[in-house]
């Protein structure tokens, strides 16, 4: 009974119910009972959208060009997160909106499978999933706040391995497990069913995620804006919220060096999985799906937990200051296996698995310092859950944009020579982190505080 008060007490107004749904949060919850799922959670919508959505599309034959631009602009609204970002701090719980939107997600999800087989479906799937992207990148802002608030700097250095793993696993998931799922299941009953069953899946998942988080979530904290009575004085505290953000010192530099931390990823994100299933011929490996699935869903999910983990603890040792630019190496470097692959081209499939093992173990490892530096650099201040937002967004931005144009110029030039130039995008990267200067130290602000306390 209590449960059912739980699950409907963040969709009704009734205060006394309301009451009721945060009784199960007087209790301590362990940061392991729900950071793991929320940001497994996190991730899907994002991964279905970027890295599945393109194979799936590509089975039923639309053009690379097509698929990259598409795909691409899908997750336009995870750089557009500081457009409704303040809005979140004005209304309700940060758990209500993390809860709501995962629902959402697998909603969406679902109907994305519903209309797989209607004629001409690629207008109406795009439309469906635009939904999903926005459901997702609100989905980031909370749960991104969310984690801010509930836990203090060392927790969140601490913890920041396990919410890289789990987000991590979600991709391995997505691109190992469902994308090798679809490949048994093409045999046996027809691509478009294959897609079906994976998509209704996955929205199934998502869904009783949802429905775990409305009970074990800790709710964040109310909201740290006053709501507006009329439209202009929210537009007046939206505006104080983007004004802050750009008085932040050093905040332009900050900017540079996050959208371009994960340039090279977004050129050659997209163009990976179609280059594993491109012919020979073609400059491709001709790997099958099932291939893919188990390179990424076997060896791949070890990499990913075990590098996301071990970059959390490593920051946690050495501190961001000195670990961020050795990160940026660890993130950045191996992309040149996909360089290598396209030019060796070789037929052992160890090998193969094994250059996409490493470039996953390295890129849990070094992606948790990007994530850190917006959290503890670019977000401290009176609006972390808005500002935190807006410097993901930058992150995605700087994915985005490379990942537009990438199908074109991997079409205009071939796998080979596409690989060779991705590496010169991580270049600014290299110089950003070895010149950025810090204008917070967490541990000293975190001993400050709790002298206050005391």
């Amino acid at each position: 009974m209590l449960g059912t008060h739980v699950f409907f007490g963040y969709f009704c107004p009734d205060k006394k119910t309301r009451d009721l749904t945060f009784m199960t949060q007087k209790r301590k919850i362990s940061p392991l009972a729900w950071v793991p799922t929320a940001y497994f959670a996190m991730g899907l919508p994002f991964i279905m959208l970027n890295l599945v959505a393109p194979i799936m599309f590509n089975d039923f034959g639309i053009s690379d060009a097509q698929v990259a631009f598409w795909t691409s602009l899908l997750i336009l609204p995870w750089s557009l997160k500081p457009v409704w970002s303040p809005l979140l701090e004005m209304y309700r719980t940060k758990k209500f909106f993390v809860v709501t939107t995962q629902l959402l997600s697998g909603i969406s999800l679902a109907l994305v499978a519903m209309a797989l087989p209607l004629p001409n479906f690629f207008p109406y799937v795009v439309a469906i999933m635009a939904v999903l992207a926005f459901s997702g990148s609100t989905h980031d802002i909370a749960l991104d706040g969310l984690y801010i608030h509930e836990l203090t700097p060392t927790q969140q250095a601490q913890y920041i391995g396990w919410q890289g793993a789990f987000y991590n696993i979600a991709k391995v998931t997505a691109m190992g497990g469902l994308v090798y799922l679809a490949g048994l299941l093409e045999e046996h009953v027809g691509v478009l069913y294959a897609w079906m069953i994976i998509m209704g899946a996955s929205g199934a998942l998502l869904f009783l995620l949802g429905l775990y988080h409305a009970r074990i979530l800790p709710s964040g904290g109310a909201a740290t804006v006053q709501a507006a009575g009329n439209v202009r004085d929210t537009m007046r505290e939206t505006w104080e919220v983007f004004r802050l953000f750009f008085q932040k010192r050093y905040i332009w530099i900050y900017i540079a060096l996050i959208v371009f931390y994960r340039f090279a990823e977004g050129l050659v994100i997209k163009i990976v999985p179609l280059f594993l299933k491109a012919p020979v011929a073609d400059q491709g490996l001709a790997l099958t799906k099932s291939q893919i699935g188990l390179y990424y869903g076997t060896f791949g999910v070890a990499a990913f937990v075990i590098g996301s983990i071990l970059g959390g603890y490593f920051i946690s040792w050495r501190g961001l200051r000195k670990a961020l630019f050795p990160l940026c190496c660890i993130f950045n470097v191996p992309f040149a296996v996909y360089a290598l692959l396209a030019w060796l081209q070789p037929e052992n499939p160890v090998l193969v698995c094994a250059a996409i093992v490493f470039e996953y173990f390295s890129y849990g490892f070094g992606y948790v310092g990007l994530t850190l530096f917006i959290m503890q650099q670019v977000a401290p201040g009176k609006h972390q859950m808005a500002h935190y937002a807006f410097g993901t967004a930058l992150a995605n931005l700087g994915v985005m944009l490379p990942g537009m144009i990438s199908g074109v110029i991997s079409d205009a030039v071939g796998y080979k020579a596409f690989f060779l130039w991705s590496l010169l995008a991580t270049i600014p990267a290299f110089i950003l982190t070895r010149v950025v200067p810090f204008s917070h130290d967490p541990q000293k602000e975190e001993a400050a505080g709790d002298g206050q306390t005391a």
